[in-house]
């Protein structure tokens, strides 16, 4: 008998798969037998939108357990948490994590807030973590690169001034992407999203087929040579519940 694979397994599995195809099996098909419909496809806020971009590309797909923070201007007036106890939360979460920090600035200073740089890189993978989601944009491009550890961010600049940890452990909001503590995160050059992290092996068990299938999809329209067999292999594509209209097939 064959025994089920472990978490760390599973992981290692989807690391093997890009973020759309992870996307497809958790939402953006819920007409499909292999996708799971755990959300709205289009309101459901799974994933991120196009005001984040993964900097470090060449590393590949990611995937781990939220570790939400929320960080703001320094205020004596805001309450502030420690940093320290941030550092013994990471520590004590199943791992690999995933930073997940909404940037709760003004306008005019989200897009000069490079509060992420290399010391910060090197204390989140010494924790564990495998990389970083903010929607603030991050700096000292050549020590995260070779940390690496992957970054989706806003973008990068060179500067930040005075900051606060809000609090961690949280539900956050970036790149319009609900988390929730503990959430599974998988990113990569397309972006991230997210999934409730006891339907790891739901995942898992249904992206082999599901990408087999587009894989399928790709060879036939390829090998069509003329326009009736490129037709007919794009109908038979749409047909199998890829979200486009039904009175498309006509």
């Amino acid at each position: 008998m064959t025994s089920s694979p472990n978490v760390q397994q599973m992981l290692a599995k989807l690391r093997g798969f890009n973020t759309p195809s992870v996307g497809n099996v958790v939402a953006s098909y819920p007409q499909h037998p292999h996708c799971l419909g755990l959300y709205d496809p289009w309101y459901g806020k799974w994933y991120t939108d196009d005001s984040v971009t993964c900097l470090l590309p060449e590393l590949g797909p990611v995937i781990g357990y939220a570790a939400t923070i929320v960080f703001g201007l320094d205020d004596s007036e805001q309450p502030a948490v420690s940093y320290l106890d941030f550092v013994d939360f990471l520590l004590s979460m199943e791992q690999p994590s995933i930073v997940v920090c909404e940037a709760q600035f003004p306008p005019e200073v989200l897009c000069r807030a490079g509060i992420f740089g290399g010391q910060s890189g090197s204390l989140y993978k010494s924790c564990g973590a495998v990389g970083l989601l903010t929607n603030s944009p991050v700096r000292d491009m050549d020590e995260i690169r070779s940390l690496g550890l992957q970054h989706v961010a806003r973008s990068v600049t060179s500067g930040h001034g005075s900051l606060a940890l809000r609090a961690f452990n949280v539900p956050v909001t970036v790149a319009g992407m609900e988390v929730l503590p503990g959430d599974m995160v998988h990113m990569d050059e397309n972006g991230a999203c997210k999934f409730p992290s006891d339907r790891l092996a739901d995942v898992c068990e249904h992206i082999d087929a599901f990408s087999s299938e587009e894989e399928e999809h790709s060879v036939l329209l390829l090998a069509a040579t003329d326009g009736e067999g490129i037709k007919a292999a794009w109908k038979k594509v749409i047909s199998k519940g890829v979200g486009i209209d039904s009175r498309s097939l006509k």
